[in-house]
């Protein structure tokens, strides 16, 4: 009798055991589940993150963009978003803030700026930027460079159809509402301002969100 009580004690320790042993196992399973799937809910966000980096690059890469002033243009930007990475128009993008035009050129338009270089600014006489920035001389900045606005998207081609249609010369006019004239001078097109100074077109085709840039070598100025 006391070898059976004996035999059933060790045979319930050893079930007990078992079971203890199954029970850990099963823990131990469904902490690794557990840790399982919060390693691939991070690889999964980290997998999301880099696609929508990858996304990002290949839509930038997908634009057709143009070089100006050491600067990649973006179609996919406004006028002034792109023209302030650009290191040869630092003086008309200051100009453009200080005649409080960056709100109305990052609007949606469309424009067309014929955008002077820095160089440019600097052939007009001496004193002449410094006092157009001035807070006195707003109205005027603003003239100025308006004049080199016209409303409407006027790429290469059509600025072309326009001067062909007319007998070689077109006339554009301006935001500010005096007249740019437009020719073709060798390969090149050239403005011609109401002062009668010319102006040449040296990158063409500076596409936009909201219009298009073509950059000049030199600033019209509007009739006196």
């Amino acid at each position: 009798m006391k070898t059976v009580n004996v035999l059933s004690m060790a045979l319930c320790a050893g079930l007990l055991s078992l079971a203890s042993c199954e029970g850990s196992k099963n823990v131990g399973k469904e902490e690794a589940a557990d840790q399982n799937e919060m390693m691939d809910d991070k690889l999964s966000q980290v997998e999301d993150m880099m696609d929508d980096k990858m996304s990002e690059g290949e839509d930038m890469m997908d634009e057709m963009t143009v070089m100006v002033g050491g600067a990649a243009m973006y179609p996919s930007k406004n006028i002034v978003e792109n023209a302030v990475n650009s290191k040869d128009h630092t003086t008309l993008v200051a100009a453009v803030k200080a005649a409080g035009l960056v709100e109305t050129l990052q609007g949606e338009g469309p424009f067309t700026v014929f955008a002077p270089t820095n160089a440019a600014f600097e052939k007009l006489p001496a004193g002449t930027v410094a006092t157009l920035l001035k807070p006195e001389s707003k109205t005027a900045l603003q003239g100025v460079l308006t004049y080199h606005v016209v409303a409407g998207k006027f790429d290469a081609a059509a600025i072309m159809s326009e001067i062909k249609k007319n007998n070689g010369t077109a006339t554009f006019t301006t935001v500010n509402g005096g007249k740019l004239m437009a020719s073709v001078k060798g390969t090149s097109v050239v403005l011609m301002d109401q002062n009668g100074n010319s102006s040449t077109v040296t990158i063409a085709d500076v596409m936009q969100s909201n219009g298009v840039i073509h950059v000049v070598d030199t600033v019209v100025l509007p009739a006196k």
